[in-house]
């Protein structure tokens, strides 16, 4: 393991961070990091605005890349490889992350690592907690994925289930745009459910007890806009009842994999929903069901950052993974590219 630098640019956050691969906890593995969200930009549009997102990366990747090294105390030459988010994401701002990084690569004589922004979110509990051991199942949730995962290691993961239509973290932030809430949209809707009543209002849990563990969301979307439309619930009745109607999926869903699965040495959350702490609580008692330990990154490793990246690119370097210079940015980039598709699932699955 090495001292990699990473770069994260495939949406609306612009990253850059340093991680050594042979410290022994999240503390010191983590050397330096700088994130600059772009949260102000895009809030008067109620969501993320690609243009605007790729300029924003392109204006301010290099000064966080050089506070980094600063903050660290090292130069581009003390650096093992360049790690850099390559897919999926925004395709403006994922190029623009990944020719930076090639750039460095090349300036500095360094290995280029192109890594999958979900690998980077699938390895992160192991920044996070050094004894989580291979296998483990994962569920990624976040704003544009929603997947059951069997991690076996790095580069190798089985789909074993993913959304037919709308990822979770959407249906969060569509929640609270209906609600008027504003951006960004999940941690205002987790707020607003605190002071609500989770059983006011009649909300559907789609695809809970069929046979296979794959989510569908946009029937709740749907009919979280008719009971605002309504009028007849208060908001944050409508909060509260949306957000456990999603838990209940989740678990539902998650158990149904579950029982197809054997030898695994964790249940993981990851992504930027795994932030939740409803969420974290309810798939905590889902593993001490099934007998399984849980791990979830800490909040600020479920968001994107480019720590993940980093410590992603730093497992595939000690793998004996390395890139071309010539790799292409890729907007959609399954983890399981072998997974058959998904009768009903769009392109994002």
């Amino acid at each position: 393991m090495a001292l990699v630098l990473g770069i994260e640019s495939s949406c609306d956050e612009s990253a850059a961070a340093i991680v050594d691969g042979a410290a022994p906890d999240l503390a010191s593995r983590i050397v330096a990091q700088h994130i600059a969200s772009q949260d102000e930009a895009h809030r008067p549009y109620g969501g993320v605005v690609p243009e605007i997102a790729a300029r924003a990366h392109a204006e301010k990747l290099a000064p966080l890349i050089e506070a980094t090294l600063a903050d660290a105390g090292l130069q581009l030459g003390d650096l093992d490889a360049i790690a850099a988010t390559a897919g999926p994401g925004l395709i403006g701002g994922v190029m623009v992350g990944l020719v930076t990084a090639k750039a460095l690569a090349m300036a500095g004589d360094k290995p280029l690592l192109a890594v999958n922004h979900l690998e980077g979110h699938a390895l992160s509990p192991r920044l996070a907690d050094p004894t989580l051991e291979y296998p483990y199942c994962l569920l990624l949730v976040s704003g544009g994925h929603c997947q059951l995962l069997e991690v076996r290691g790095v580069g190798d993961y089985r789909r074993l289930a993913t959304t037919i239509d709308d990822a979770l973290g959407e249906a969060f932030d569509k929640t609270a745009k209906l609600l008027g809430l504003g951006y960004p949209g999940g941690p205002a809707v987790e707020r607003l459910a605190l002071e609500g009543d989770s059983t006011a209002v009649p909300l559907p849990r789609p695809l809970v007890g069929t046979g296979d563990p794959n989510f569908s969301f946009a029937g709740l979307k749907s009919a979280v806009a008719r009971a605002k439309a309504s009028g007849a619930s208060a908001d944050a009745d409508i909060a509260a009842s949306f957000q456990r109607a999603a838990i209940d999926c989740v678990l539902d869903r998650t158990r149904r994999a579950l029982a197809g699965l054997s030898g695994m040495t964790a249940l993981v959350v990851a992504g930027g929903v795994a932030a939740n702490q409803a969420m974290r609580a309810a798939l905590e008692g889902l593993a001490r069901e099934r007998g399984l330990r849980f791990v979830a990154p800490p909040p600020a490793l479920c968001t994107d950052n480019a720590a993940m990246i980093a410590w992603a690119g730093a497992e595939r370097l000690a793998a004996g993974h390395r890139d071309p210079l010539d790799f292409a940015a890729r907007p959609r980039w399954p983890l399981d590219e072998a997974a058959a598709p998904v009768r009903g699932a769009g392109v994002k699955a």
